[in-house]
């Protein structure tokens, strides 16, 4: 079977402390949870996640969802945005199985990147991890700008098919992103497993709840 592999970059820096960061774990689960009540999700889907603060860090890497646990996440630091960036190509590289003439690999990853704030990182490993994401070939790759503080513009360049704007980062916003995310990871594995057919871009995702707003 064919993976549909699912990398979520979370921002964990110390502008998401309290509700925010109590709303992304709740979201994260909430994910898991209702993916596993998906036959074809269950069947396709593999996650990630990804932390940023002052650093990147892998804290679960690509877990087919009925193994899938979250771990403890807590909120300090910087937003080392660019280095998660290149940690996420790194774990691509390691992880995701290509296509041979022998066998037929994963399906394009898709990329859901949420934060509440600015990159922190020099402009060299802001430039870098931009250059390295593009580098690679992804399905469709969101990028979340939660709440009034973070950097659009940067996203833009991230992610310029999809950015989608909370206008704060609290619990019922981020509780329809994650729900949007769901559904569109949900969307999508039922169009590989009946199509044969990975989404590419935000016209084969759900239409967003009207807590995001489309940048």
């Amino acid at each position: 079977m064919r993976r549909l592999p699912v990398y979520m970059l979370v921002d964990v820096s110390g502008s998401m402390s309290g509700e925010p960061i109590e709303s992304v774990k709740s979201g994260l689960q909430m994910l898991v949870d209702a993916l596993r009540k998906e036959p074809r999700a269950l069947e396709t889907a593999y996650l990630s996640v990804i932390t940023f603060n002052s650093r990147a860090q892998q804290i679960v890497p690509l877990t087919d969802l009925a193994s899938f646990q979250l771990p403890e996440i807590t909120a300090s630091g910087c937003t080392a945005l660019g280095e998660a960036l290149k940690l996420l190509c790194d774990c691509r590289k390691k992880e995701i199985i290509k296509t041979t003439t022998e066998v037929k690999g994963d399906w394009k990853p898709m990329v859901f990147i949420l934060t509440d704030g600015i990159p922190t990182d020099d402009d060299d490993v802001l430039s870098e991890g931009i250059s390295e994401f593009h580098a690679e070939k992804w399905g469709a790759a969101v990028s979340c700008a939660a709440g009034p503080d973070a950097d659009k513009d940067f996203l833009d360049k991230v992610t310029p098919e999809c950015v989608v704007e909370l206008a704060t980062a609290d619990k019922s916003r981020l509780s329809a992103f994650f729900k949007w995310v769901t559904a569109s990871i949900a969307t999508t594995s039922k169009g590989i497993n009946e199509q044969g057919d990975g989404a590419t871009g935000l016209g084969q995702l759900p239409p967003p709840p009207p807590e995001l707003t489309i940048v």
